[in-house]
């Protein structure tokens, strides 16, 4: 028995090491593979944003170009893309995990937009941002010419940089954060509002959350169209513009599950309304002119049932990879006479990219907007990218031969980005019959792809003032280089019709100054100085990686009285699965993780329990009849006798100096005490605060505040 049991032992051992050696070395040589390797650097980004709303007069300019055009709605935003808000209007930006309002007189430009970094330069105006998914090694920036706020938790964010760039306003209603510039990072929290002056020097001057203003109000009904969407049983929330089919169509059951039919005309057919675009690193690229045209035509596929086009989307539970147009391609190629002709992907069918990418990326972008299997997504890979084939052979598609499936324009329309609709030619379908299809539209892209039809209009169009729009910013996290020009690439597009630039050959593109550095108008800086702002400098809780003690010690530095729970929110409510609501990874100078309460365990020694989002925020709150500025949260109780809201209580305390004494407070949670040289009085509110009775202003501090350093909301 004990032989028998020994040679199995054996036998079992062998094979774990022999297991362990082969998926060692199989670790190794997808690791340090250089063809892997060199595929991984190209492959593009999936996640990409969208210009979801606008109103008023929205200029935008694409990335690497110098010219203002008009903005259209739809547009797939990326790394280098700018907009500018002009007077009396608004705009929003939608990614999925968050989504982000631009207030009037707004410079906006992103930096960087990648799976794991969202930097966004903020040079003038202000932004209301709202972040519902925050990934472990994601990277959330709002850089402007003073400082860099980076988000640390899901939550709902404020900020508004000066129009002469010498000042940064920070709200935070929900969530956390730290600023930096200059030597300098602050902490913040939920229930702050910090103004920091200086563009050599950063200080900061606390004050209590106001009342809403209209921009508030505004975003927040914004908001609510994305947590309040029937759509989100049927797809994931990830899938940017899901909401805006909720007003626009219908869900139905069919047999290929759950499925969305938009309220058209009974002729309507997908990808036969908008224009084609070209956008790198995906190439030509579908702009739908409907209002929800974006989730259908980027995500998922389409089906013709019961003779209407329906959109079936991935599962549920992938994270979706967008894609640039969801079609294969019939036709095209030299030839001015020559027309390009398209059809939607139905279900279970291979979508080939044109663009350079490794085979992991294939099988992403396919198994999450499609029910796929993995096997033949590698073949379709193997037959076409690997081999340098664009044509799919042995295929049979099922919207290739549906009334309407096809549409073709000529190709000199398709290049210059003209409308669909109207340059669109009969399709006869004996001329397409032997027509092989394509993964690409082998068409190079004229000027008008890139800026628009309406270049060189001589229609004037609104453009940032010249001091906005060159203004620097500071930087925490260094962005890419900024991409070449649409001229410095033109050549080579022509040479590859319909292929992008691969990302190494582009870089060389790049102008010389931007290959070995960050953009010009971006300084990068490292904090050096962390300065919590929630307890004097001189405190313990101030040093690096002690996030436990960053407890309010002062009224105005603590979570203002009564607020609700989900003020202090950190994480979401309707997001189910558990790998989206990871702590946030530590970054330089911020708090290491196991120092810091998790983004779903907010630390009950000075938070609020969490509670439903949607009941924190209603659209319009109650106007306060004290002088008391609550936050947005009215479901909260409000104190029944206010601290005087003295203007000499929102600066924080000056080194070296002791903290203000409270004054009838409630008795402080026990906490490990500080060595005795720096203890300090520290009040800590209970994780369900109560409102206090007769609280009189609590003195003011010594260094005094000037009455024109505050700006206004």
């Amino acid at each position: 028995m004990h032989k028998s049991f020994a040679k199995h032992f054996l036998q079992g051992s062998w094979a774990l090491q022999t297991a362990t050696v082969l998926a060692a070395v199989a670790f190794l040589t997808a690791a340090f593979s250089p063809v892997a390797k060199a595929q991984d650097q190209d492959d593009p980004p999936g996640r990409v944003a969208r210009l979801g709303y606008m109103e008023g007069t929205i200029s935008f300019q694409p990335a690497g170009e110098n010219e203002w055009i008009e903005a259209v709605p739809n547009r797939p935003m990326t790394t280098g893309d700018k907009l500018w808000t002009d007077h009396d209007s608004r705009a929003e930006v939608q990614l999925g995990s968050a989504m982000i309002d631009l207030a009037p007189n707004t410079g906006f430009s992103f930096l960087n937009l990648d799976d794991r970094t969202i930097q966004v330069e903020v040079t003038s105006g202000a932004v209301s941002i709202r972040v519902w998914n925050l990934d472990q090694d994601n990277v959330f920036e709002i850089d402007t010419p003073n400082q860099a706020f980076t988000v640390t938790e899901p939550g709902r964010y404020r900020v508004e940089s000066s129009e002469n760039g010498d000042y940064t306003v920070v709200t935070i209603r929900q969530g956390a954060g730290e600023s930096t510039g200059n030597g300098q990072s602050y902490t913040l929290h939920a229930g702050q509002r910090t103004t920091f002056r200086g563009t050599t020097s950063l200080n900061a001057d606390m004050e209590m959350i106001g009342d809403p203003d209209d921009f508030d109000n505004w975003s927040s009904h914004r908001e609510h169209r994305f947590e309040d969407s029937p759509s989100a049983r049927y797809c994931s929330r990830r899938v940017v513009g899901f909401e805006d089919l909720d007003e626009n169509g219908d869900w139905r059951p069919t047999e290929y599950g759950n499925v969305w039919f938009p309220r058209v005309d009974p002729d309507w057919a997908p990808y036969h309304h908008g224009h084609w675009a070209w956008i790198d690193p995906w190439g030509w690229t579908w702009v739908d002119d409907a209002r929800w045209g974006y989730a259908p035509f980027h995500y998922g596929r389409w089906v013709s049932v019961y003779g209407r086009w329906g959109w079936i989307p991935g599962p549920i539970e992938e994270r979706p990879v967008y894609a640039p147009a969801l079609v294969a391609f019939v036709g095209g190629g030299p030839g001015a006479g020559v027309n390009v002709a398209w059809f939607p992907l139905g279900p279970r069918e291979v979508y080939v990219p044109s663009y350079h990418v490794s085979e992991g990326y294939v099988n992403r972008v396919n198994v999450t907007n499609t029910t796929v299997n993995v096997t033949q997504v590698t073949n379709v890979y193997n037959t076409t990218i690997i081999n340098n084939n664009t044509t799919i052979n042995n295929v049979t598609y099922v919207n290739r031969n549906v009334r309407g499936g096809m549409t073709a324009v000529p190709q000199q329309a398709f290049a210059s980005a003209q409308p669909v609709s109207k340059a669109a030619v009969a399709v006869n379908p004996r001329q397409f019959a032997n027509v092989p299809v394509s993964s690409r539209a082998a068409v190079p892209p004229a000027r008008q792809a890139v800026l628009g039809v309406q270049t060189n209009t001589g229609v004037r169009i609104a453009a940032p003032p010249a001091a906005v729009m060159n203004r620097a910013v500071i930087a925490k996290t260094a962005p890419p280089p900024p991409p070449p020009s649409f001229a410095a690439k033109q050549q080579v597009l022509a040479q590859h019709p319909g292929q992008p630039v691969a990302r190494q050959q582009m870089q060389r593109l790049a102008p010389p100054a931007a290959t070995t550095a960050a953009a010009p108008h971006v300084n990068v800086v490292n904090a050096a100085r962390p300065t919590p702002t929630s307890a004097p400098v001189n405190h313990p809780a101030n040093r690096p990686g002690n996030a436990l003690m960053n407890a309010p010690a002062a009224q105005p530095m603590r979570p203002q009285p009564g607020a609700s729970a989900s003020n202090q929110m950190g994480n979401r409510s309707f997001e189910p699965p558990a790998r989206n609501d990871r702590p946030v990874a530590a970054q330089p100078n911020q708090p290491a993780p196991n120092n810091r309460p998790e983004v779903n365990q907010p630390n009950p020694s000075y938070r609020p329990a969490v509670e439903p989002i949607r009941n924190d925020h209603p659209a319009v709150a109650q106007p306060n009849p004290t002088n008391y500025r609550p936050t947005m949260e009215a479901t909260r109780p409000q104190p029944s006798q206010p601290p005087v809201n003295h203007p000499e209580t929102n600066r924080p305390e000056p080194r070296n100096q002791p903290a203000p004494q409270p004054r009838n407070e409630p008795a402080p949670r026990p906490q490990t005490p500080p060595p005795a040289e720096h203890q300090q009085p520290q009040v800590q509110p209970q994780p369900h605060p109560q409102p206090a009775q007769g609280r009189p202003a609590p003195p003011p501090p010594n260094k005094p505040k000037q009455d024109n350093e505050k700006p206004k909301q």
